[in-house]
């Protein structure tokens, strides 16, 4: 084996792949790259046999072949090497050699059928096109809301609503629920998915800010996203979701309209003195008039804000841990917002406002907690 590429090109491809190298695993062989040379190409992959990244990095084949790589010692070395041609080729049956222009390593490598078998979707797998700005997006606005909960893996996840007019991304811990819908996917029939949210994070990195579309293949055990020349493979988690539409309110009657920014900056001044264990800031809402409050009494801590706002209703005074607002408004970029209330017992609907709501796609619901 033996190819020649520019530094800064592998550099760029181990480190695209690199995310899916396991911390710790009882196989060894998980702790290298797979390089395997194509026709003009090099393919580096890394997996944990949970998730799979694969790139292709163009180079110079001199000498086909494939061999596993340790990745740790690959990476640095590339990090610590200023952009020039770099030769890699196989010097005896356990190691390798880099040669740049005034110096090299050897490094050892292992056999490339020692490396587990990447499981893909099958040939009934279903394939959608996801333009790559509108899939960060969703990603980077729902994910915060994810659980960790052992014993309903669903939550764990952003659930994929595919539907012939629209796709809604969802996520909830059963205290806030969010949901992102975009016009951009469409499907010929109802499909849907759920992905954890380790891979989620690694995807929106992989095209954060990316242009173009990616195509996104799923069965009923792995879904691919394709985005250039990288592909992520992994196992998607297996359970029903939660009937995400039926909990979202439709006739909430009390309405408060307010600046975003203004609401979020209150109540991270109020929720300062709020219960450490607790974090709950209570609304008192009137006519024209927002207050919000937070109380420690077991350290005399108290705070509140009057704020001017446009809200219409009756009187209303409804609590919620400061912590789950301040991620939903500051996950939200809309500069006015609508929160929609029934009483102080039901969840309560925060969406863009009417005039942003064709360019933010974006609305969540809170669950208020008890008050004295």
């Amino acid at each position: 084996m033996e190819f020649i590429v520019s530094s800064a090109e592998l550099l760029k491809g181990v480190l695209n792949v690199s995310k899916a190298i396991p911390a710790k695993t009882s196989l060894p062989i998980l702790e290298n790259f797979l390089f395997v040379l194509g026709d003009g190409k090099l393919e580096i992959t890394a997996s944990d046999q949970e998730l799979t990244l694969r790139t292709a990095v163009e180079v110079d084949v001199k000498e086909g072949g494939s061999i596993a790589v340790p990745a740790r010692q690959l990476a640095e070395l590339l990090k610590a090497l200023p952009d020039q041609p770099l030769t890699i080729k196989t010097k005896t049956d356990a190691s390798f050699e880099c040669i740049w222009n005034n110096g090299n390593s050897s490094l050892p490598f292992f056999p490339a059928a020692d490396y587990p078998e990447i499981k893909t979707v099958g040939d009934d797998a279903e394939t959608v096109e996801f333009p790559a700005q509108s899939l960060a997006d969703g990603i980077g606005g729902t994910i915060y809301a994810t659980a960790d909960d052992e014993m309903r893996p669903a939550m764990n996840g952003i659930f994929f609503d595919i539907d012939t007019a629209s796709t809604t991304l969802v996520a909830s811990d059963s205290h806030k629920l969010i949901c992102y819908t975009t016009d951009d996917v469409k499907a010929a029939q109802k499909s849907s998915f759920i992905l954890h949210k380790k891979p989620a994070a690694v995807l929106r990195s992989l095209i954060d800010k990316g242009e173009g579309d990616v195509t996104v293949r799923f069965d009923a055990a792995n879904v691919v996203f394709t985005y250039g020349a990288t592909m992520m493979v992994c196992r998607l988690i297996v359970g029903k979701y939660p009937k995400y539409r039926d909990v979202i309110p439709q006739n909430n009657s009390n309405v408060l309209r307010i600046d975003r920014i203004q609401l979020l900056n209150t109540v991270r001044r109020v929720s300062v003195c709020a219960n450490k264990a607790s974090n709950h800031v209570k609304f008192n809402l009137a006519p024209g008039q927002l207050e919000i409050t937070a109380q420690d009494l077991g350290f005399a801590l108290a705070a509140y804000e009057k704020l001017e706002c446009d809200y219409a209703g009756e009187e209303l005074a409804i609590g919620f841990k400061s912590s789950f607002l301040v991620d939903i408004l500051n996950n939200m970029s809309c500069e006015t917002l609508v929160m929609k209330f029934m009483d102080a017992r039901r969840a309560a609907l925060i969406i863009p406002s009417e005039e942003e709501a064709a360019s933010e796609k974006i609305c969540g619901i809170l669950m208020p907690i008890m008050i004295s």
